[in-house]
């Protein structure tokens, strides 16, 4: 069983990142390794403040599930999660990134980036479409490091609906991107947020 960090904006999905754990426990699927990261400093360096996440936080955790709801993108404290989650460190690797978009986005939006496996998770899709711009995701509520990410196709992000989440689905993405983080070539360019907006 793999130990998950849920990265989520707490004062609006609190609701959600509770149902997500007690449905990972309640079927085995993960570990919740997740802490409360918003006591860090602004006045810290990027540096040192993704040395704090990764090394501290994240230090036993291998995926990351990002919640996104109508307000994460503009959180700070998500963005240091999310960076700290793809940065390969010396002393803890980079995890693997699963986003899972809450209903009140009303995004139905699936990204599948581990091949045909993932996408045998959905058989009622007969068709599927690449998104190549910034401004389609944007309409999804989507964190700008995600969007980054997930132009990229060598990141090997996936995203899903919270109403597709039942116990195969989640495991099966938990384990993929567990199994490929070693291989995901993050795009880490973008400075790190320094307030929230």
């Amino acid at each position: 069983m793999h130990k998950v960090f849920i990265s989520y904006y707490h004062d609006n999905d609190q609701g959600y990142k509770e149902q997500l754990v007690k449905f990972g426990k309640d079927n085995s699927i993960f570990m919740d390794a997740s802490v409360d990261t918003r006591d860090i400093s602004d006045d810290l360096s990027d540096e040192r403040i993704r040395e704090i996440i990764r090394d501290g936080y994240l230090r036993d955790s291998t995926v990351t599930i990002v919640l996104v709801g109508t307000e994460t993108k503009r959180r700070k404290h998500v963005d240091w999660e999310i960076y700290s989650s793809m940065y390969d460190g010396k002393v803890n690797k980079k995890s693997g990134i699963l986003v899972v978009n809450l209903s009140e986005t009303g995004s139905e939006h699936i990204h599948t980036s581990h091949g045909e496996e993932e996408r045998n998770l959905y058989p009622d899709i007969m068709s599927w479409v690449s998104i190549d711009s910034k401004t389609k995701y944007e309409d999804r509520y989507m964190p700008a490091r995600l969007m980054d990410n997930l132009l990229e196709p060598k990141a090997k992000v996936s995203v899903t609906p919270w109403n597709r989440i039942n116990a195969k689905t989640l495991s099966v993405l938990i384990e993929l991107a567990f199994r490929d983080r070693g291989q995901c070539q993050y795009d880490l360019r973008r400075p790190m947020r320094r307030n929230n907006s």
